[in-house]
C-alpha cells in the first residue's frame, strides 16, 4: 500500500490523490478512504475531491465541533463508528503533518485488529506528507479550505508564515490568527536553528493592503537579518531600516522578537513597541514580564533596544499576541481583556486540550466575544519549553494533540 503510493505520488497532481489513495489503500483491505482537510479557520472538515466527484454520494463537509471526525481532529485520537457490519467497520484518523492538524482520514476496513489499525495510521501519515508537499501548487486545495473570499493581505501572510504549529522533544509551538481570510498587518514566525528557536511577532499599523505590505517587508527583513547572524536587536534595526528605507516613516511596525535557548530556558526578548510576553506556569498562574520598550520599528525615534530575559522552568508556556485579542469588544464596549485571555489559556491547558486546540478553542471565543466582527487582527503564538532532550518526542506528540491510534489508549479514554 505505502510503497505503491509512495511511488506513485512523484508524478500526481493533487486532485488524484484521493482516487490514487483508494487505489493502493486495498492491499491493506482498505475499501473506503476518504480524506478530509481542515479549512483555514478550523470551523470544518472539507471533503477532497479528484476530478471525477466524491467516491461516495453520502460524504459531507463535517462540521469539527460536536462530531466523531471532529474529535479525532481535536484530540489525534483513532476513533471509530460504533456500527460494525458485513462490509468492515469506519475509522476516523487524525491526518498530521509532524504535529500540523491537516484534516482527517475516515477508513473503512475489513480487519479490526492492531495490525490494521496501524496500516491505517501509516496510511494517514503519508497522505499528510503528500497533501504538505503538494499544495503550494494546487488551487485546488487553496479553494477548498476556504469558506470566504480572502483579501490581498491575507494571501501574502499566509504564504509567508510557517505552518501554525511545530514540536519536537524541546518545544510545542502553536500559533492562531483572525480573521483568517481579512488580515491587514498582524504576522508571526518561528524558527529552530539548532538549540535556539526564535519567536517572532509583528503587527504593522493600519487595516489596509498597505499594512500587509508593511508586515511582509518586516517579516522578510527579520527573516533575511537572522539567517545571516544578527542578534535580537539587530534583527529590529534591520526591519526598521527596511521599512525607513521604504515608507520613510510613514508606515510602522510593533514586533516582539525572542529566542529561547532550549538547552537552558532562558527566554531573551527585545519589544519594540508591542505588548510584553506572557509566561503561565503550572496551570495555575501567569507572569507579564517587564521590558523597556524601544520605539516601534519605522519610526526612528531613538530609543535604545534592550535585550530582557527571563529564566522558564520546564512546562512554562510563553505567549505572545496583538492587541486584536485582549481589546475585541462587546457592542456595549467591554474589552475580552487581558485577564480573560490568559485565565483562558490556562483552565483550557489544565483541562488537557493540546496547545493547538486550545488555540483553536481561544479564537472561537475572541470572535464569539466580538459578535465574529473583529475590527482588528488578533493573533497569538504560544511554545511551551519542555526541557533540552531533542530526542525524546513522546511529550510533545502529546501536548501536541498526537496520541493517535494507541488502541488501548483509544480505550482506556472511554472513545466509541
Amino acid at each position: 500500500m505505502l510503497a505503491g503510493l509512495l511511488e506513485a505520488s512523484h508524478l500526481m497532481p493533487l486532485d488524484a490523490l484521493p482516487q490514487k489513495a483508494n487505489e493502493f489503500a486495498r492491499a491493506a483491505g482498505f475499501t473506503d478512504v476518504l480524506i478530509y482537510v481542515a479549512d483555514l479557520d478550523r470551523r470544518a472538515l472539507h471533503l477532497l475531491t479528484g476530478p471525477s466527484g466524491p467516491p461516495s454520494s453520502t460524504a459531507k463537509d463535517i462540521r469539527i465541533e460536536g462530531t466523531t471526525p471532529g474529535r479525532a481532529y481535536q484530540y489525534g485520537w483513532l476513533t471509530s463508528s460504533s456500527l460494525k457490519d458485513a462490509a468492515g467497520i469506519d475509522w476516523w484518523l487524525p491526518v498530521v503533518d509532524g504535529t500540523e492538524r491537516v484534516g482527517v482520514l475516515r477508513v473503512r476496513s475489513v480487519y479490526d485488529d492492531d495490525r490494521a489499525r496501524e496500516d491505517a495510521d501509516r496510511l494517514a501519515a503519508l497522505l499528510a506528507l503528500l497533501i504538505v508537499a503538494k499544495r503550494t501548487s494546487s488551487d485546488t486545495l487553496a479553494r477548498l479550505v476556504r469558506t470566504e473570499p480572502m483579501n490581498i493581505g491575507a494571501e501574502m501572510a499566509w504564504n509567508l508564515m510557517p505552518p501554525s504549529t511545530y514540536a519536537d522533544g524541546r518545544v510545542v509551538i502553536s500559533a492562531s490568527l483572525e480573521p483568517a481570510y481579512g488580515i491587514s498587518g498582524d504576522v508571526y514566525e518561528y524558527a529552530v536553528d539548532g538549540a535556539l528557536v526564535h519567536l517572532t511577532i509583528f503587527d504593522a499599523m493600519g487595516h489596509d493592503s498597505a499594512a500587509g505590505l508593511c508586515g511582509a517587508l518586516a517579516l522578510g527583513a527579520c527573516r533575511n537579518a537572522r539567517r545571516q547572524g544578527a542578534d535580537l536587536a539587530a534583527k529590529g534595526d534591520a526591519v526598521e531600516a527596511a521599512l525607513i528605507d521604504q515608507y520613510d516613516q510613514r508606515r510602522y511596525v510593533t514586533g516582539l522578537l525572542a529566542t529561547l535557548d532550549t538547552r537552558t530556558g532562558v527566554l531573551s526578548w527585545v519589544n519594540r513597541g508591542h505588548h510584553p510576553p506572557v509566561i503561565i506556569r503550572g496551570n495555575r498562574w501567569s507572569s507579564h514580564p517587564e521590558c523597556p520598550p524601544a520605539h516601534p520599528m519605522g519610526t526612528d525615534l531613538g530609543l535604545p533596544s534592550r535585550v530582557c530575559r527571563e529564566q522558564l522552568e520546564r512546562g512554562d508556556r510563553i505567549v505572545l499576541y496583538t492587541d486584536g485579542v485582549t481589546e475585541a469588544r462587546r457592542p456595549d464596549d467591554r474589552e475580552f481583556g487581558l485577564e480573560r485571555f490568559t485565565d483562558f489559556l490556562v483552565r483550557h491547558h489544565a483541562d488537557g486540550l493540546p496547545v493547538p486546540e486550545t488555540l483553536r478553542r481561544l479564537m472561537q471565543a475572541v470572535l464569539d466575544y466580538h459578535d465574529a466582527g473583529l475590527q482588528d487582527d488578533a493573533t497569538v503564538l504560544m511554545c511551551e519549553w519542555l526541557g533540552p532532550a531533542l530526542e525524546d518526542t513522546g511529550p510533545a506528540a502529546t501536548l501536541a494533540g498526537l496520541a493517535l491510534s494507541d488502541p488501548a489508549v483509544v480505550r482506556e479514554r472511554g472513545q466509541p
